[in-house]
């Protein structure tokens, strides 16, 4: 089921400054966060050099810059944040999608290579690899899209029939085969599914609301609380 959004929800749903979760996200682990504190340091010092070269008549723009530079581990974040959104948000038809879970399966994904030097000084390349759950969604259209997300404890409940939710867009009118999907959601387990959390969690549920109002046969009927799956189907093996 697919059901036009305006314009001015759509800008909410994504935003274009990153919300708590995207920050969250590009905010990394322990080891991301050092090498964005490297950078504002290296940063800092060429500014100061430069600054020094240039004399007291770049006084202003030699603090601007260090300052800027020394705030990168706090902004760089938000702007790779951004930047990602801002391809999304270029596309001018989107829609908000209910189907099913065609499929459920497991892959390990490449998800970073960096070169490293052994005892015998050999140059090698390593293969950071990663599980991934991979959900096949689609309706009685057929087939619609593949969400990938890191494996959690929680995908071992996640079905073939189940309800899932999500943003569709695309540059055309009639949502063609150059779509786009956003990070899903699954009612009956209330989880998010994806690589990147494109939609702002509380839009998403007011524009949920919304339609359940606009949609529902009796729109005083409260929305059904997530419950366990109950189905006999065998469990992933993790």
């Amino acid at each position: 089921m697919l059901i036009p959004i305006t314009q001015e929800k759509f800008d909410q749903l994504i935003p274009l400054i990153a919300s708590a979760e995207q920050y969250k996200y590009y905010w990394g682990k322990t080891e991301d966060f050092l090498r964005r504190a490297l950078i504002s340091f290296v940063l800092v010092m060429i500014f100061f050099i430069l600054g020094a070269i240039l004399g007291k008549g770049a006084e202003p723009i030699r603090l601007l810059s260090q300052i800027i530079g020394g705030l990168y581990w706090f902004w760089s974040p938000i702007y790779s944040a951004s930047v990602k959104n801002v391809v999304y948000r270029r596309l001018p038809y989107c829609c908000f999608w209910r189907g099913k879970i065609l499929d459920v399966y497991l892959t390990e994904e490449i998800v970073r290579t960096q070169e490293e030097v052994d005892k015998l000084g050999r140059l090698l390349k390593v293969e950071k690899r990663e599980r991934r759950i991979n959900v096949e969604v689609g309706d009685k259209e057929g087939y619609l899209a593949k969400i990938q997300a890191p494996v959690e404890p929680i995908h071992r409940s996640l079905k073939p029939g189940q309800s899932v939710e999500l943003i569709v867009l695309s540059n055309q009118r009639n949502l063609g085969r150059n779509i786009k999907v956003t990070d899903a959601y699954i009612p009956r387990l209330n989880i998010w599914l994806g690589l990147y959390p494109y939609l702002r969690r509380d839009v998403f549920w007011d524009v949920r609301e919304q339609l359940r109002v606009r949609y529902s046969k009796n729109p005083n009927t409260p929305p059904p609380r997530p419950q366990p799956n109950a189905s006999s189907r065998r469990p992933l093996q993790f």
